[in-house]
C-alpha cells in the first residue's frame, strides 16, 4: 500500500508498505529519520515517541497505514533547521544525554509537557516522563534539563 502523510512539515509518501509495518519502521528505514529509536517494539520504553497530530505516541505501536493523511513530528522536527529546540539545548547543557537511546522519546515528551504546562512541578515532570525508560542515568540530569527549559520558556 501507499501511505502519504506530513512529516516535520513536508509531505511524504512511502510505497509498498505492508499491513503490519509500523510507523517507526517507515520513519527510520524508508524516510531516513533515525532519531526515534527502536528498542522494545511494545510501547513500554518510549524511545520511539513521536507526535501524531500533535499527540505523543509510541511509533512502534502505530501501524504505518494509520498515519495516512495525518501529521507526524519526530525529534528531528523539534529543531528549527540547524537551531536546536530549547529542550534539546537544555538536555545538552544539563548533561542529560548519555548513550542517547532514550533521548529522542524523552525530548518529545518533555517538549509536549512544556508546551502544555510552561511551569511544571517536579511531580508533573516525573508523571510526563514516566513512560520513558532510561538505563544509563538516575534521571536527575533529565529532570534538570526539563526544569532548565521550562525556566527559560517562562522567562521569555
Amino acid at each position: 500500500m501507499r501511505v502519504s502523510f506530513t512529516v516535520n512539515g513536508s509531505r511524504e509518501t512511502a510505497d509498498d508498505v505492508w499491513e503490519g509495518e509500523s510507523l517507526l519502521y517507515v520513519l527510520r528505514e524508508r524516510m531516513g529519520l533515525p532519531g526515534s529509536k527502536n528498542a522494545c517494539e511494545q510501547g513500554e520504553c518510549g524511545s520511539c515517541t513521536v507526535y501524531l497530530d500533535g499527540t505523543p505516541v509510541c511509533a512502534c505501536l502505530v501501524a504505518a497505514g494509520q498515519a495516512e493523511g495525518r501529521t507526524v513530528r519526530t525529534v528531528e522536527g523539534l529543531a528549527d533547521g540547524d537551531r536546536l529546540a530549547p529542550i534539546q539545548e537544555a538536555f545538552v547543557e544539563a548533561g542529560a544525554v548519555q548513550c542517547g537511546f532514550c533521548t529522542p522519546g524523552l525530548l518529545v515528551q518533555a517538549h509536549d509537557l512544556i508546551e502544555r504546562e510552561p511551569n511544571p512541578s517536579d511531580g508533573e515532570i516525573r508523571e510526563a516522563l514516566a513512560g520513558n525508560l532510561c538505563r544509563c542515568t538516575g534521571y536527575e540530569k533529565i529532570l534538570d534539563a526539563v526544569r532548565l527549559a521550562a525556566a527559560r520558556k517562562a522567562a521569555g
